[in-house]
């Protein structure tokens, strides 16, 4: 009993973490602009996620139920970096897609935070975090799932 309460713990703090970085942790990446011309530009929902690597909370953020047909692009630059065709239902409580529209447009980096390594996916032009991409997707599709936060992201609908 005691072992199956601990793996559910243990689930439970995984799947907490699935798409999340600490705050404030760089994790190898370089910005093209230094943070404080960031923290201009940027609001700053929109600071804490692309220039501190934070996160939103799962299913308490624009996108993740978004069925609209679109393309989503950076908040910071607006270059288009996802399709809603790419995009599908991972219950994780995030936006989360097969690819990217152009994989010119964004860049893997080593994330080691919450002693874990993970690929943290950034907008390549600017080195701003938008999420994290696993290998878990659908396999169907390539087997990706690109986990991003709604925060790093405008959706324009078509």
């Amino acid at each position: 009993m005691k072992k199956s309460i601990l793996a559910v713990v243990i689930l439970s703090i995984l799947t907490a973490f699935g798409c999340q970085n600490s705050s404030g942790q760089s994790t190898g990446r370089k910005l093209s602009k230094p943070a404080a011309e960031w923290k201009k530009t940027l609001t700053a929902n929109q600071y804490h996620i692309m220039v501190e690597s934070g996160t939103e909370p799962p299913y308490k953020n624009a996108y993740w139920n978004n069925h609209e047909k679109g393309v989503y692009v950076s908040a910071a630059t607006g270059e288009v970096l996802f399709s809603s065709d790419d995009k599908f239902d991972s219950g994780t409580g995030w936006p989360s897609f097969v690819k990217a529209v152009d994989s010119k447009k964004v860049a893997i980096v080593q994330d080691n935070s919450f002693g874990m390594s993970r690929d943290e996916v950034i907008e390549k032009s600017t080195g701003l975090h938008l999420g994290h991409v696993f290998d878990d997707g659908p396999a169907d599709r390539g087997g990706k799932r690109y986990c991003m936060n709604s925060g790093a992201l405008k959706f324009i609908k078509k």
